[in-house]
């Protein structure tokens, strides 16, 4: 991003901390922000390029900009109202809008600082790095909320890396958030397509048929659908958004998909139960009926990852950031995913992830990957063995002070053997697991770790309170959790 959008993010941020202090929350402007850039371009796209507006005619930024005091919040409350009516990608953006700018003179100032600018002359890639940045200032600043839904990019960008998307191939998040994994899967296929990549009917390919996301939060799902909109991401002229409003594991969506790459959210508990084709049933909750589901679990990462083994592709491959609890957690549907991952899919690669990278405190995670296989003819699992990285133990990462950075994860990229995995070498933190040797493990406890954590002997460095604190309430839930779900068995078996 050059010195003068810096700025341009500093500016547009500047005035989110005067907000703050009004009692503006930073989501609240950002949302506030993405409604008005997307009204603005627009405009700018009838003005400059001669297109036609998406945007009805009572509802044009020439109508907004003109108005001051009451009766601009007046137009601009009534222009949120009837484009949250809107299908497609102006349906996505405004869905269930509320101007949280009620003071006309805040408004006014908003206004002003977004029409003082030609977007439309910024290029796709600073005007996607801009909102990028504001989006990442949101996650980093606000205390809960925004951050849960913001992966760190370089682990996006390491988790891309090493699945290689192609152009042709379609790439899909069924937990979109504000669309970091769809972003950096267009970036490396456009810098790796080759001549491809230079085709012109292959970059519209790219642009408009190859990628697709799915969140049930209306205000991440706008913010998502802008980003990708102003990456120029989606169909130009028709309107349609690559990211949709619902619910993932709700019905099975009869749609494959070559690549999934994503970080359901990290809440273990669901508030519905998925009925799977054991036929569980909770009568006290409301139930999904899943016929695809192998399962019944009311543990939302399991019930995401029943979820990509339907969605994968004949031959497609996954990358999934999950918790340590779907690698040890006990019951039935526990170990049934994890020996269903072994046997019918080629579940090659595991990375440890450390903790202090996320927004939320603490987070014991992990990143999946595993390729879609057909049934071996010898009957044989289609994992023949498990290699596991480990960039937890010894690892020290702060949000602020050591922020996980892509020098960090190199490393395992390096050992990853990008198109070459059958050369990989163990060394002290990439170490092989047969498959049979996890098979006969007690429960298939797949949470495995072998390096000295040196932080054992050195008081001095110790994690920060607030993160050991963080990671006994994580480990206590887990506990707890796991006797509920012996509980629940042992119920059933009555």
């Amino acid at each position: 991003m050059s010195t003068d959008h810096t700025a341009l993010v500093a500016k547009v941020w500047n005035y989110a901390h005067v907000l703050r202090d009004q009692g503006i929350g930073y989501g609240d402007y950002v949302e506030q922000i993405t409604f008005l850039l997307f009204l603005k371009m627009d405009q700018e796209r009838t003005a400059l390029l001669g297109e036609p507006s998406g945007i009805p005619e009572p509802w044009r930024w020439e109508r907004l900009a003109a108005l001051a005091g009451d009766d601009l919040e007046i137009q601009y409350r009534h222009t949120l109202e009837n484009l949250a009516r809107e299908r497609g990608l102006i349906g996505t953006i405004f869905r269930g809008a509320q101007n949280k700018l009620t003071d006309p003179a805040k408004l006014k100032r908003v206004v002003s600082l977004i029409d003082a600018e030609t977007w439309i002359g910024i290029g796709v890639d600073v005007k996607g790095a801009i909102y990028e940045g504001l989006l990442e200032r949101n996650a980093a600043e606000v205390k809960s909320g925004a951050g849960q839904y913001f992966t760190p990019r370089p682990l996006i960008q390491a988790m891309v890396t090493v699945l290689a998307p192609r152009i042709g191939e379609t790439v899909h998040d069924p937990a979109c958030g504000t669309g970091g994994f769809l972003l950096s899967a267009y970036e490396y296929m456009k810098d790796h397509g080759g001549a491809a990549a230079r085709d012109r009917s292959a970059q519209r390919r790219l642009r408009e048929a190859t990628f697709s996301g799915v969140d049930i939060v209306d205000e991440v799902l706008r913010l998502a659908a802008m980003n990708l909109y102003l990456h120029g991401i989606g169909a130009e002229g028709s309107g349609a958004s690559p990211i949709r409003a619902g619910d993932a594991l709700a019905v099975e969506p009869g749609e494959n998909f070559d690549v999934i790459l994503t970080n359901p959210p990290f809440g273990k508990k669901s508030s519905y139960r998925v009925v799977g084709e054991d036929g569980e049933m909770d009568t006290e909750r409301e139930d999904y009926e899943r016929s695809d589901f192998k399962f019944t679990t009311g543990n939302k990462q399991l019930n995401f990852m029943q979820h990509i083994m339907t969605v994968m592709a004949a031959s497609g491959r996954a990358g999934v950031v999950l918790p340590d609890n779907v690698l040890f957690e006990a019951g039935s549907a526990g170990e049934g995913i994890r020996r269903r991952l072994l046997e019918q899919f080629d579940f090659h690669t595991l990375l440890r992830l450390p903790t202090g990278i996320f927004y939320k405190p603490g987070v014991k995670a992990n990143v999946l990957f595993f390729d879609k296989r057909p049934p071996r003819a010898d009957g044989k699992p289609n994992t023949q063995a498990l290699w596991i990285y480990d960039l937890r133990t010894n690892g020290r990462f702060t949000l602020k002070k050591n922020p996980l950075a892509t020098a960090d994860l190199q490393d395992f990229v390096a050992c990853y053997r990008v198109g070459a995995r059958q050369q990989r070498q163990e060394t002290e933190r990439f170490k092989r697991f047969a498959v049979d040797e996890l098979l006969a493990r007690d429960k298939l406890n797949l949470d495995i770790f072998w390096l000295k954590d040196d932080s054992l002997d050195d008081v001095d460095s110790l994690p920060a309170p607030d993160v050991i604190a963080a990671e006994i309430v994580e480990n206590l839930q887990a506990a707890l959790e796991a006797f509920q779900t012996v509980a629940d068995e042992l119920a059933v078996e009555r």
